[in-house]
């Protein structure tokens, strides 16, 4: 069973507007939830519930097992209850919850500081600095699908660690929240034209190509709920994999056959010539798309997990 989601004015609800005495009626990512027992023997049920202000636990002492069969940790739920305070903490009496239905994650999931309308602004200008009819007409029909244009906007490029606080990823991750793919896209992408100025021998439009598209299988790489996870053919195949299909599958007829060659190798190298199937790089434009990957994603993760600033 479900509660209902409404658009009503009680869906502002947000952990930071909480006060105790309050009713709540509201949605929240479901982040615990763990089935205890009283001193007297009794289950009750206890869920921690996050939005992007903050997060708050709450506890079911009637119908503990009936209200535990109606979602999941990890799920996005809509809770009813009143804000009480205990042992100096506000938390949730519980009356009612269940699995939300319909309810947007991106509410509740940590997401890219950046203005995502100017970040695909500056992805379409990229774009357009690709003249190479079959790599353009290409890039046209990825960014034409407006689905495929949305998980863009969307999708991270790591996953945030789900047990934490939202925050901006987890030690090893860069640009894990949502429009972090959008973000690193363009900084790769904004790089290789100004390396391209620097060495002009290089192949301008297979670069720049590959820059945008090279992190494409993100967008099916995710989950997105109370926590960004994996989905099972991210995991399965890795983005790598996803990437060269989504090629595949938008490469038009324009497109000639060693170009695709040429652009399918720079996306699988991208990590390097030793994380794909090839031994080795087989073109400077491979070798400079590494290069300025690594460097994007070092330096982000860098600055997101505060490296060197106490030292300031």
């Amino acid at each position: 069973m479900a509660l209902a989601t409404s658009s009503t004015s009680e869906d502002a609800q947000t952990v930071a507007t909480l006060r105790a005495g309050g009713d709540v009626d509201g949605v929240f990512a479901c982040t615990r939830k763990e089935r205890q027992i009283t001193k007297a023997g009794a289950p009750f049920l206890t869920v921690e519930l996050r939005d992007s202000t903050g997060s708050i636990v709450g506890r079911a002492f009637r119908d503990a097992d009936l209200l535990a069969g109606r979602f999941e940790r990890g799920e996005l739920v809509r809770v009813a209850g009143r804000v009480e305070r205990f042992r100096e903490q506000l938390q949730i009496d519980v009356r009612e919850i269940a699995r939300a239905e319909g309810a947007d994650p991106r509410s509740f999931l940590p997401s890219a500081y950046r203005d995502l309308d100017e970040l695909e602004g500056f992805l379409e200008h990229l774009v357009r600095e690709v003249y190479e009819p079959g790599l353009r007409g290409l890039l046209e029909a990825i960014l034409g699908d407006r689905e495929l244009r949305e998980q863009i906007r969307m999708a991270p490029c790591t996953a945030p660690s789900p047990a934490g606080a939202p925050g901006r990823g987890t030690p090893g991750g860069h640009h894990a929240y949502l429009g972090g793919l959008l973000e690193h896209t363009v900084a790769v992408a904004g790089m290789a034209l100004e390396l391209c100025t620097v060495h002009p021998r290089l192949d301008r439009d297979l670069l720049l190509t590959a820059a945008i598209v090279h992190d494409l299988g993100k967008t099916r790489d995710f989950t997105y709920g109370a926590d960004i996870g994996r989905s099972a053919e991210g995991a399965m195949l890795g983005h790598v994999e996803l990437g060269l299909r989504l090629i595949a599958e938008y490469a038009p007829p324009s497109l000639p056959g060693e170009r695709r060659l040429a652009l399918e190798h720079c996306v699988i190298c991208h990590h390097g010539a030793e994380a794909g199937s090839a031994q080795r790089f087989a073109s400077p434009e491979a070798i400079a798309l590494h290069r300025i990957n690594a460097l994007d994603a070092q330096v982000k993760g860098a600055i997101e997990h505060g490296l060197g600033r106490s030292q300031r």
